[in-house]
């Protein structure tokens, strides 16, 4: 039989009723004649105070010990599915991570899937079970200890097993009834996509977005397996959601296919650093090695053998850089005069693989936020973005403009 993907995350399965709820969709699936995997989340808020448990009980916590409480939420909800689907008389079964064996690195909270045998559940299947229901955000590393994938990981175990198993579909049911061209909550005017491609999808995710976790696109676009984001609270319909697909199955698309944003950006400038082979190598070296995230990188012509570097990092992320360019400093590494913070911009981006084919996008932004009166401090492009830093308080207005501005309340 065909096989197809569910995954329900946590608001999706927050009470029982919501359980029995996603159950009823699980088996209208099997009724067309589909095995289904469901792969569950933990009741909403349940991870966070799994998460809370253990920084009350151990602030310098073992990390394995994290891994072991933190995946039991996930756990609970596998096992209450399976018995809500076995009560409506559809044959399912219940699996942790450890029995399927989803198989990870060893790197706890943040491991990675390395393989999925399916030998295990194939051969459920073929003795009449209809539904294995997976325990999302957890597997097993070589050291046979319980591993999890970091926030958002069930989005990439319920993609990891849709290309295991040759899915036809993996469809990702949330809160949202699908992925707009920017967040509602922000601009009135914001349409639900019918189909995106998965190299806009995954530069909305990487932007801000938070429809979709940025590793579960990366591994869909690799296998090529179709996502389909929609609603576990409207009802089913063949034309519900948005597919997120590859480029060549969208008939036609607008230039733009949405607008991005990120508030919770700072903006740190390395002042007078000594201008020489290699300056960037070495403060960017301190940066990473400081786990700090850099995106934005703008360095100044240089004068009298001195220059300006400028990046962009999450706010949170500030302190952690300030030490290690202080440290860097300290260690004679890298020679400068001074470290600039700026905490109040956000991060402005336009998405769409049309920029390929069109030009004249860049233009038309930045024309549009001049207008606005909107100042850009900093500027970066890739083949199908354009991102720019500008101060926090224009961040819904910039939004704003540009949507209407690329008219993406209208389809192509």
């Amino acid at each position: 039989m065909p096989v197809l993907v569910m995954k329900f995350g946590g608001t999706s399965v927050a009470t029982l009723d919501r359980i029995r709820r996603a159950a009823k969709r699980v088996g209208v699936e099997v009724a067309k004649g589909y095995d289904v995997i469901v792969i569950v989340s933990a009741m909403s808020g349940k991870t966070n105070e799994l998460v809370g448990w253990v920084g009350e009980t151990s602030p310098m916590y073992d990390a394995r010990e994290y891994d072991a409480v933190v995946s039991s939420g996930e756990n609970v909800t596998a096992g209450l599915m399976a018995l809500t689907l076995q009560e409506m008389d559809v044959p399912a079964r219940s699996w942790q991570g450890w029995q399927v064996p989803v198989q990870t690195t060893s790197s706890h909270s943040s491991a990675r899937i390395e393989a999925i045998p399916t030998d295990n559940i194939n051969g459920r299947f073929e003795q009449g079970m209809r539904v294995a229901v997976i325990a999302g955000f957890q597997g097993i590393s070589p050291e046979g200890r319980i591993t999890t994938l970091g926030r958002g990981g069930s989005d990439t175990t319920a993609v990891a097993f849709a290309a295991a198993f040759g899915a036809e579909r993996c469809d990702i049911y949330t809160d949202v009834d699908g992925v707009y061209t920017t967040d509602p909550r922000i601009c009135s005017k914001a349409r639900k996509l019918d189909r995106i491609a998965f190299e806009e999808m995954l530069e909305l995710a990487s932007l801000g977005a938070k429809v979709l976790q940025t590793r579960s696109v990366e591994l869909a676009m690799r296998n090529k397996v179709k996502l389909r984001v929609l609603s576990s609270f409207e009802e089913p319909s063949d034309s519900a959601g948005t597919l997120v697909c590859d480029e060549e199955e969208i008939m036609e698309s607008n230039v733009v296919a949405g607008v991005a944003f990120s508030r919770d950006e700072a903006k740190m400038t390395l002042l007078s650093v000594a201008d020489r082979p290699g300056i960037a190598a070495s403060i960017f070296t301190a940066l990473s090695e400081g786990g700090v995230n850099v995106d934005m990188i703008v360095q100044n012509i240089s004068e009298e053998g001195r220059t300006d570097m400028t990046w962009s990092c999450p706010v949170d992320q500030v302190a952690r850089a300030k030490k290690a360019i202080e440290k860097a400093g300290a260690d004679k590494v890298i020679n400068y005069h001074e470290l600039k913070a700026d905490t109040d911009v956000a991060k402005i981006s336009v998405v769409g693989i049309g920029m390929r084919s069109h030009t004249g996008v860049a233009a038309k932004m930045f024309q549009v936020l001049s207008k606005e009166g909107i100042n850009i401090q900093v500027i970066t492009t890739s083949e199908i973005k354009i991102s720019v830093l500008v101060d926090r308080k224009y961040m819904e207005l910039a939004v704003q403009a540009l949507h209407d501005a690329f008219e993406l309340d209208k389809a192509a």
